[in-house]
């Protein structure tokens, strides 16, 4: 029987983020992949011009819909913009007795912004980040959860630590090019681990959060260890940006759109 994974997040009209880099990134990892809708964006490469969030008894109900017919075998969540929607989503994930939870903290922009308030950040860590198995922040997203400034690789196995140990739950920390190249530091339980990778020169990186969380939640799915789940997610990721796939002629940045999933399947 096929392997079904949930994706708890926003939409992506250009199709490079979000649900819909979710869902091809699903697909092209061997499961059969679902989603509930947190928010309807206007966005591209560029940037978001505008949020529409779902109600939270719509969100309910698209949880319900899903949990009462097909049980996912893991659940990713992505953005999630406010302290009402946080809330319903944990609620749902306890009274389905949710497995395999791997929560992408969506609270910092690349430029620096931050994407949520500070209520909406609080119920994620006391109501979300509980219930993860797997939480995968990057730089910014960790000092915010942290309150420490991260600038070496050291500092980065003591955030991942910190949160492992604050809310019980594994963490990959996502170096980036500013600070580790690709490099990321998982920790799970008492041990960590470095996971190495090597830069890969792709302007086109819009949706490489959601892809790999997403890659992540389908290994988990089909019963990988969080450590083999993480390192086959890797390694499919970089082969998405090795690819190179070019869909635009906009002036803005060109992102792969991961359509490219077609091109890097893995079964």
């Amino acid at each position: 029987m096929m392997k079904t994974a949930l994706t708890i997040a926003g939409s992506d009209c250009s199709g490079g983020a979000g649900i819909q880099a979710d869902l091809k990134t699903m697909t092209a990892n061997g499961v059969y992949g679902m989603s509930a809708i947190t928010a309807l964006t206007a966005q591209n490469t560029t940037g978001v011009s505008g949020i529409l969030e779902v109600t939270p008894g719509f969100l309910a109900m698209q949880l319900d819909s899903v949990f009462t017919d097909i049980v996912p075998d893991a659940v990713k969540i992505g953005m999630v913009s406010s302290a009402a929607l946080i809330g319903v989503i944990a609620q749902k994930l306890k009274q389905y007795d949710a497995k395999n939870i791997v929560l992408d903290p969506v609270m910092v922009a690349t430029s620096g912004a931050r994407l949520i308030g500070e209520d909406a950040i609080s119920s994620l860590t006391a109501q979300l980040m509980p219930l993860a198995m797997l939480v995968t922040p990057n730089i910014p997203e960790a000092e915010v959860l942290t309150g420490n400034e991260i600038r070496t690789p050291s500092d980065m196995e003591h955030a991942a630590q910190q949160i492992s140990g604050t809310y019980g739950c594994a963490v990959l920390l996502k170096g980036g090019h500013s600070l580790s190249d690709a490099n990321d530091y998982l920790c799970a339980g008492a041990l960590g681990q470095w996971l190495f990778g090597k830069r890969i020169d792709n302007p086109n990186t819009h949706g490489t959060g959601c892809t790999l969380s997403s890659a992540i939640a389908a290994n988990l799915a089909k019963g990988y260890t969080i450590e083999a789940a993480v390192t086959r997610a890797k390694q499919y990721l970089s082969g998405a940006l090795a690819a190179m796939l070019d869909l635009g002629s906009g002036s803005g940045p060109v992102h792969h759109g991961f359509d490219l999933h077609s091109e890097y399947a893995e079964n």
